[in-house]
């Protein structure tokens, strides 16, 4: 069963409270920047050369430090498999995402909603409007 994005927006602000990321309220100004530092990883990502779909993952050793490798499961240095951290443009953007899903969970924003009408509203707009550049 797949999920809405309501649901994935409680899970994702569920997670943030959970590991404590809420013990503190933060300004919304703290919010937009922490998203903005995420599309500016994915820039930097971009900017070293990878490929928007290149995934990668790191992995943390005791006494090697991190390690990078193709595979999100490696038998590691203790015998066991463990998982990495997941690294990329695509990982970039689904930080993005979950931290436009926290922001939704913190405020009671309804981002389906949102998403649905403004997604009819552009609909209705001319080629290219505002005739900007970029």
């Amino acid at each position: 069963m797949e999920k809405s994005i309501n649901q994935l927006i409680e899970e994702a602000h569920q997670n943030a409270v959970n590991k404590g990321w809420w013990q503190e309220d933060r300004s919304f100004g703290e919010i937009i920047a922490l998203i903005h530092s995420e599309a500016s990883e994915a820039l930097e990502d971009h900017r070293n050369g990878h490929r928007c779909t290149k995934v990668w993952y790191e992995f943390k050793h005791p006494s090697l430090g991190l390690l990078t490798h193709e595979s999100s499961n490696v038998m590691n240095w203790d015998g066991e498999d463990h998982l990495g951290k997941p690294c990329g443009i695509p990982s970039e953007l689904a930080d993005i995402v979950i931290r436009v899903f926290d922001a939704c969970g913190r405020y009671g924003i309804d981002l389906e909603k949102a998403i649905t009408e403004k997604m009819a509203y552009n609909a209705t707009r001319p080629i290219r409007h505002g005739g900007k550049k970029l």
